[in-house]
């Protein structure tokens, strides 16, 4: 590899990108159960069966049922939700423990090894209450159900409804690097060699079968999946069964601590990023240099079948570029 081409690739710092679910993956429960239905009067075992009810009897997606269900709820208690109020709730979310430091511990781990780690949310819960959570700043983008505000600042009607199944549409955003959710351009076509982030280099965590789109996805374009489960009630079926389904690489307690598992099979994949992005940097060069030296093979063919059709002096001139060219080509 030539110094100069050595350089070029190295100033291009990989990207690698960690997706993460938020219920039961980052924090322990679902995040509308802390303080949201309980401020509007209902406990969550009463809330769910009914917004779920409420899908099945109108053949509702469940989670336009429970978005419909709070803003009729509130209007009901003459109760606004606005965004702040949202915010303010996200504020009191609990999270898994080592979740505070682990964004900024898996950064350093991956600037040690020429990697930059971007985060990203994919979940079904409430954008807006994950904005106001602590951790939001270490997200590039969260990708979550979110509402339509009147003028006034109160929610009335769903903007955006994540489901397990339309999940998948945001691994395709982060890996295109189009990233907002009305663009359609994210089904066009796009080389490999274009992707922002490549998909060997995504890694998604979540904790339960409605992330199995995303695991299988991103399982199968060569990234990691990765289950996990609550350490204190440590129910391992759930993670069990994705692995011998072949849905997910590892599985580990929601324990995001540096001592971790988690932290140490994060630090592994880093680690094979790393040393993919490596042999991907030495080949770059060697790969442009084969290709120049393909293009020169053709246009000396059509040199040699263009003899005959144009004046010698013309030739000559080809012939004399096609040597100098040859010349520049290393290894020729």
């Amino acid at each position: 590899m030539s110094e100069n081409a050595r350089q070029e690739v190295a100033a291009q710092k990989p990207r690698m990108a960690i997706c993460y679910d938020f219920d039961k993956t980052l924090s322990p429960d679902d995040m509308q159960s802390f303080t949201l239905i309980p401020s509007l009067g209902m406990k969550p075992q009463d809330f769910w069966p009914e917004s779920n009810q409420l899908a099945q009897d109108n053949l509702m997606d469940n989670n336009l049922a429970w978005m419909y269900q709070l803003v009729v709820k509130s209007k009901a208690l003459r109760k606004s939700l606005s965004r702040s109020y949202f915010n303010q709730i996200g504020g009191k979310v609990p999270l898994y423990n080592g979740v505070g430091t682990w964004f900024e511990r898996v950064n350093q781990y991956g600037e040690e090894n020429g990697i930059e780690v971007q985060h990203y949310i994919i979940s079904s819960g409430l954008k807006e209450i994950i904005e106001g959570n602590s951790i939001a700043r270490y997200f590039s983008r969260i990708y979550a159900s979110s509402y339509l505000y009147s003028a006034d600042g109160v929610a009335e009607w769903p903007a955006q409804a994540v489901n397990y199944t339309n999940k998948t549409q945001f691994i395709f955003r982060i890996a295109k690097g189009i990233f907002e959710e009305y663009d359609e351009k994210v089904n066009d076509s796009m080389p490999d060699a274009n992707l922002y982030i490549p998909y060997e280099n995504i890694v998604y965590i979540g904790d339960s079968a409605t992330d199995i789109p995303c695991m299988r996805l991103v399982k199968s374009k060569g990234g990691y999946s990765i289950g996990v489960f609550d350490p204190e009630k440590n129910k391992r079926e759930k993670v069990y069964q994705l692995l011998n389904d072949g849905r997910i690489n590892f599985y580990a307690p929601a324990d995001y601590s540096e001592d971790s598992e988690l932290f140490k099979y994060i630090k592994l994949v880093i680690d094979q990023v790393s040393i993919n992005e490596r042999i991907k940097a030495e080949q770059y060069p060697l790969k442009n240099q084969a290709n120049v030296y393909g293009l020169y093979k053709n246009m000396q063919t059509m040199a040699d079948l263009m003899k005959s059709a144009i004046p010698q002096e013309e030739h000559q001139k080809l012939q004399q570029e096609l040597d100098n060219m040859q010349h520049q080509i290393e290894g020729v």
